[in-house]
Order: structure tokens, then sequence, then C-alpha cells
């Protein structure tokens, strides 16, 4: 339980100093990232509990990467980073998951996302600022990844990259579970550093 208090307090203080820097009042923020004005002051109040998607709406409005919102103090020169002991941010009816295990520093910051999707289970994402791009790597299984509504197949072994301007799709395909690596480059300029 304390981990979770500190992960929420890490979330109010950079929603709050993200909105700060943008220049946003809480009711320009919820209009923007289309999340209401009550929910957004009891999150910069450390309480609640925010789903993926709406971390996804804010960091995207607010010009930073999901894991600049979620982020405690400054870490040492090297990071090392073990997937299972990050929580997901987004678990599936079928056991399917998403864990952002870390963002790069720097003017256009990577984050890196490891993936598990069951067979026929998906997650819908909105289109993202212009300028992310996402790249998906297979490690095991089979994906149908949609973007604009286009199917493509990706399988162990290959990678897949594209603009995440346009409506996009993760899909578990085949018989067995997908593992996949995703990085999400974000745009370069100082609104996205973390």
């Amino acid at each position: 339980m304390a981990e979770t208090a500190a992960a929420l307090q890490a979330l109010a203080r950079n929603v709050r100093a993200a909105r700060t820097r943008a220049g946003l009042s809480l009711d320009e923020l919820g209009r923007r990232a289309q999340v209401s004005k009550g929910a957004l002051v009891g999150l910069e109040k450390a309480q609640g509990n925010p789903n993926f998607a709406t971390l996804v709406r804010l960091a995207d409005t607010l010009g930073v990467s999901v894991s600049a919102l979620m982020e405690g103090p400054a870490e040492d020169r090297v990071r090392v980073v073990s997937a299972d002991t990050v929580a997901p941010l987004w678990t599936g009816v079928r056991g399917s998951e998403a864990r952002l295990v870390l963002t790069t520093s720097g003017p256009a910051p990577v984050e890196v996302w490891r993936w598990r999707l069951e067979p026929g289970e998906e997650y819908p994402s909105h289109p993202h600022q212009s300028g992310v791009v996402e790249t998906v790597s297979v490690t095991a299984g089979r994906m149908i990844l949609v973007v604009d509504g286009t199917e493509h197949t990706v399988e162990a072994g290959q990678t897949a990259t594209f603009d995440a301007d346009a409506p996009h799709t993760y899909r578990g395909s085949g018989t067995g579970t997908c593992h996949l690596i995703m990085t999400v480059q974000l745009p370069p300029g100082p609104a996205s550093a973390p």
C-alpha cells in the first residue's frame, strides 16, 4: 500500500507541474484531455486511481510521456529495470497486460513497453499527438496491428513501425500468447522532456 500511495503522490505532483508548465487551468486540461474536472482535482490531490487510457490522454494533452507523469525522484545514471517489478498499466479480461518499463531522458524521450496479448484480446488506442512514432517487435506469437482501419499481421521475429497519430489497435492472434516489446518515440521539444 505504501508503494501505491507514493505512486499516487508522484502522479499528483507531476500532473500539477506539467499542467502549470503548460499554462492550463483544470477546466482547460479537462476539456482537452476529455477528463472531468472532478477527476483532475482528485488526481492532483493524490486521490483516485486513473485508468491507462486517462493517463495516455493526459500525457498527450500535456506533451509529456506517460512515465513522466508517474516517475519519482531522479535515479542513478544507469537504470536497470525488471519488467516483473513494474505494475501493469493495463490488464485485459483474458490476462493480457501492458507494462511501461522505462522512458529515456532527453529532448525526444522514448517509452519502452512490454506487452502480453492473449488470443482474441485487444487494446484500442486513440490517436496520439502528431510526431509520435510507435514500433512493435513481436518476440513470441502473433498479433494483428490495426492502424487507421487497416489490419497488419506481425509475427514472432517481425517488427512494425507507424505514425501513431491515427486510431490504432493491438490484438492477440493465433492460438498462443503474443509477447512484444513496444517503443513509443515522442516528438522532440521542450514540452516533451520529462
